[in-house]
């Protein structure tokens, strides 16, 4: 068996590690989940993160950050890989016959480890769509960096995933309702601001985690030679967020610091993804990969020169949509694939796990919505969404149909073809997947969309075809119940042990085929 020194020689041959390994920078990749940039650092009212704030000051913030999908899978297997997740085929959340990375490719931790990186996994989540999946198979300890060779570069990846719902409430800095910003797509009630607050409280959470991991690189000495990428998975968890492309769903926080190379204080406005963090760790380590990742690094002439971001949407459980977004500066088109779908037809997730998806239906069937919000609500979607960032930066008024925006529409719609055609070769949307005529035309009365999947779930192939698409999901009746279960748990006190309630029929069963 080769030494360390010897490997370290062979690989100096290779040409795939620098001469003095030593002089290669540690890495600490910090993602936090289903979180936009709701930080004090990003303006957020009512939310103290000194800790990430600290961080930020430290290096860089960047303010125009997005993901690639907005869920965690999908968005974990491209930023594993540095590849749009579609082109890997990892693009379907919760993929359940996955396949090998095509040929040439591999996880970033193999080309580090390849290249005299101790890599680490110091969280549970993985969270791949793809061959090797498991954590033991992608890193080399699943413990701790100190268990590394002297002077062994590290890279460690950690996640903190309490920003995940459900929020656990702060007793140390509870968050009155009056203090928090709500987006004008969500209705303005005590029930929603209660639900806001809760999230941010869970956020401050996070920041002592992220603050005691940090002063963890001071009292090792290890913070001047450590660059440290502090960022959310994909947007925040909320109803017109996670699993969608607006920005809500795809816009992250992303901060990186890197002492003696990145200028403290610094706020960039560059269109910047990801799947750039991997290029920027592959550069800083000194690794070309064999296949030539679709990241860049941050630090590059083609990230300040980069127009458009892109992202896409498929398979979420078995809930069945598809949807794709071009993004430059000033505009974000949206392509539906599936426009006859609602946005929100039944999540066994979401309509489990989200609070204000009650209140947003009770107001809906009530007709109480304005028409901002109401929007969100429809029946089905429109092929195109087309917004002016300048003067909707919430993605309120499309204007995919307004002749002033025809050649923005045009550019937009081409550039993104092109994405699709010859970057990630978007295989879009079967038969099967769609699942025209499967199920009875309408939702049983009586029942709700989960019930029914419930008591069905020996008939039909849900894992293949997803749940029906019946909308509404719920009746008003049902929906008012569904509130009158959550407020006891919005509402609860910051030092509360009270247990998150479950809603009826939003456990998956065990389907066919399983």
């Amino acid at each position: 068996m080769m030494t360390r020194i010897q490997y370290l020689l062979f690989a100096m041959w290779l040409g795939c590690v620098p001469a003095v390994a030593a002089e290669r920078p540690n890495i600490l990749w910090i993602t936090i989940e289903d979180w936009s940039p709701d930080l004090s650092c990003y303006g957020t009212k009512g939310v103290h993160t000194p800790n990430v704030d600290k961080l930020a000051s430290e290096g860089v913030r960047y303010e125009r950050a997005f993901t690639t999908s907005p869920v965690c899978s999908t968005s974990r297997s491209a930023m594993m890989t540095g590849f749009h997740q579609n082109y890997i085929g990892a693009h379907q959340h919760r993929t359940d016959d996955k396949k090998p990375l095509p040929d040439g490719i591999r996880p970033i931790p193999h080309l580090l480890a390849d290249a005299g990186y101790y890599t680490v996994l110091m969280s549970s989540k993985t969270d791949c769509n793809f061959l090797p999946d498991k954590k033991e198979e992608l890193f080399m300890d699943l413990k701790d960096w100190n268990n590394r060779d002297p002077d062994q570069p590290f890279f460690a990846r950690i996640t903190f995933g309490g920003t995940h719902r459900s929020w656990n409430r702060d007793p140390e800095r509870p968050i009155d309702i009056k203090d928090v910003e709500l987006p004008p797509y969500y209705p303005d009630t005590p029930f929603i601001r209660r639900d806001w607050a809760n999230g941010l409280e869970q956020m401050q959470l996070v920041d002592r985690e992220v603050g005691a991991i940090l002063n963890r690189l001071d009292d090792e000495d290890l913070a001047d030679n450590t660059i440290v990428f502090f960022i959310g998975d994909h947007g925040r968890c909320h109803i017109r967020g996670k699993q969608f492309l607006y920005d809500e769903g795809t816009r992250i926080p992303m901060i990186m610091r890197w002492p003696g190379k990145v200028q403290p204080g610094q706020v960039n406005g560059d269109m910047v993804m990801s799947i750039d963090i991997c290029a920027t760790v592959l550069e800083a380590a000194g690794i070309s990969p064999s296949v030539p990742i679709h990241g860049m690094s941050l630090l590059s002439d083609e990230v300040k020169n980069r127009q458009y971001t892109f992202a896409a949407r498929d398979k979420m459980g078995t809930t069945h949509d598809a949807m794709r977004s071009i993004r430059s500066k000033d505009h974000k088109l949206i392509l539906n694939l599936m426009p006859e779908r609602a946005y929100c037809q039944f999540s066994f997730y979401k309509e489990g796990s989200y609070p204000p998806l009650a209140e947003l239906n009770v107001l809906n069937l009530e007709g109480k919505l304005t028409p901002e919000q109401t929007a969100f609500m429809s029946a089905e979607k429109p092929p195109i969404e087309l917004f002016d960032l300048r003067v909707d930066p919430h993605e309120v008024h499309n204007v995919a149909d307004d002749p002033a925006y025809a050649d923005v529409k045009s550019e937009l719609l081409a550039e993104l073809n092109r994405w699709r055609e010859e970057v990630i070769d978007d295989q879009g949307v079967s038969d099967t997947f769609r699942a025209k005529d499967v199920f009875p035309s309408e939702r049983p009365a009586g029942r709700t969309v989960g019930q029914w999947a419930v008591e069905h779930a020996d008939e039909f192939n849900f894992k293949e075809n997803g749940v029906p698409d019946w909308y509404p999901t719920r009746t008003l009746e049902q929906w008012r119940e569904v509130r009158k279960i959550w407020e006891p748990w919005v509402f609860r006190d910051a030092d509360s042990e009270m247990k998150r309630p479950v809603i009826p029929f939003t456990r998956k069963p065990k389907y066919k085929g399983k």
